[in-house]
Parts: structure tokens; C-alpha cells; sequence
């Protein structure tokens, strides 16, 4: 099949199958994850995409897709050789990159904005250097007062977590508290808490054989009918089937 080329900016919202799929092109291809989650390997390196973490696949790159949830992506091509931006030269060891709460609102709004129609082409190449900019961004580290509980929470995702606790935990108020996870974070406490929650009992029921409601207790969900909801809410997938899919002949596990 021959390579195609883009025009300077292509933008497409695309869903990924459970079947692998192989595939190298001459432009660059952001792959920025709206919903669900999915797995991609680009030259060797592997990594699991979903709305806090995005990818960049460089021109020429061999990369790889599959996804056993239902999924969304906003996925833009690049004729990397006609745009000089210093992102390319930092990219290729670094392939995946979190999506900071600026570059997450970017891409929401670029979603919204094509949502059922095309987008002008001059409107397209005003958000590339305005996206390449956010997704360089590094996230806020800096002497923050949420550091000592969300390295906490993520190593005990079973404790009773509560808004009030985690306040308490930080020794600020609950008001407080949702500002700095809003501020940092782009999110509130407890949607960051479910987020690391089902991270770890996906991570469990990919790489052991721990029955399933051990998996919700060790993970904060308390049972196994409280996993399969938030399963079912948040990756369209029951844990079970999660299990199955990532065992089936053929499925590339990281």
C-alpha cells in the first residue's frame, strides 16, 4: 500500500480494535486519547494511552495499536518537515508524554470544535503550535502541598480514602483541597482517586492471577460488584472480560 501524504495539519477523531495493527507513514502523528484507553508501541517502546497521557509518533516511526475497551481519539497527522518547531528534536526519546491540564483543555476544545464537521484549514494550523507547546509543558512539581498525599494515596489505594480524609491527610481544608487538585491537577479528589484506583486493578488483573474480589479489595473498591461498576462506567469493560481479552492468543501484554 503506498504512503500517503498529509496536507501541513489533518485532524480525525479515530477508534482503535482489539486487533493489532502495524503501520509507518513519512508525517508525524499526535495521538492525544478522549476516551477509554490504548495500548500503543512505537520502535520498541510500549506504553497504555488514555486521557492524561498521549504519544507522538515521529515521521517514519514503525508503531503499533490495539484496544480491548471502547475508545476515542483525537489524532492529528503532521508534515513534520515543513514546521520547525524544537519539539521534534526532544520527541523521539521521550515518546509519550503526560497531557498537562493546559494541553487537555486544548484538546478538549479542538473535539468540540470538529465534533460532526470540518475544520478550516488555517484554523487547524493556529492549534499545532499551541498544542506542541502545551504537550512540551511540564507538569507542576514545585513544593506542592498535594505531593506527600498523592504519593501516599497511591501507594495505599485500599485505605478508606475521603475527601475529608485526604484533606486531613494534607492538613488543609476540603475547600482547599479540590482547589489544589483543580489548580495542579485539572481534576477533583475523588475522580483522581478512582483514576489511580482502577490504574492498579487494571495493572493486577493484566499481571496476576488474583481472584477478582481480591483484586476490589486491595484496590479501594471494597467488593467485586463495586469494580465491575466503575469498570463498566469508566472503560466500558467489565473485569472479567478485561482479564480474558489480555489473555486471549495473540494479545500483546506490557
Amino acid at each position: 500500500m503506498p504512503i500517503t501524504h498529509p496536507t501541513l495539519v489533518d485532524i480525525d477523531i479515530r477508534s482503535y480494535s482489539e486487533r493489532w495493527a502495524a503501520d509507518q507513514h513519512t508525517f508525524a502523528q499526535l495521538v492525544l486519547p478522549l476516551s477509554g484507553e490504548v495500548q500503543l508501541d512505537i520502535e520498541g517502546k510500549g506504553d497504555r494511552l488514555n486521557p492524561l497521557k498521549g504519544a507522538v509518533v515521529v515521521a517514519g516511526a514503525w508503531h503499533a495499536q490495539h484496544s480491548i475497551v471502547e475508545n476515542h481519539s483525537l489524532v492529528v497527522d503532521v508534515d513534520q518537515a515543513a514546521i520547525g518547531h524544537p519539539v521534534w528534536e526532544r520527541i523521539a526519546d521521550r515518546p509519550f508524554t503526560d497531557i498537562s491540564p493546559a494541553a487537555r483543555k486544548l484538546v478538549e476544545f479542538m473535539h468540540l470544535s470538529i465534533a460532526g464537521r470540518a475544520a478550516p484549514p488555517s484554523l487547524l494550523q493556529g492549534w499545532l503550535p499551541l498544542l506542541l507547546d502545551a504537550l512540551m509543558l511540564e507538569q507542576p512539581r514545585p513544593q506542592s502541598r498535594l505531593a506527600a498525599l498523592l504519593a501516599h494515596a497511591e501507594a495505599n489505594p485500599a485505605l478508606p480514602w475521603t475527601t475529608e480524609s485526604m484533606a486531613q491527610f494534607a492538613r488543609m481544608s476540603v475547600s482547599r483541597l479540590h482547589a489544589l487538585f483543580q489548580d495542579e491537577l485539572n481534576t477533583s479528589p475523588r475522580a483522581w482517586l478512582l483514576s489511580r484506583r482502577l490504574n492498579r486493578a487494571c495493572e493486577l488483573l493484566r499481571h496476576t492471577c488474583q481472584p477478582i474480589a481480591d483484586v476490589a479489595q486491595c484496590t479501594g473498591f471494597g467488593d467485586q460488584s463495586a469494580l465491575t461498576r466503575a469498570m463498566r462506567i469508566q472503560l466500558g469493560t467489565t473485569p472479567a472480560a478485561y482479564r480474558r481479552r489480555g489473555q486471549e492468543p495473540g494479545t500483546k501484554i506490557q
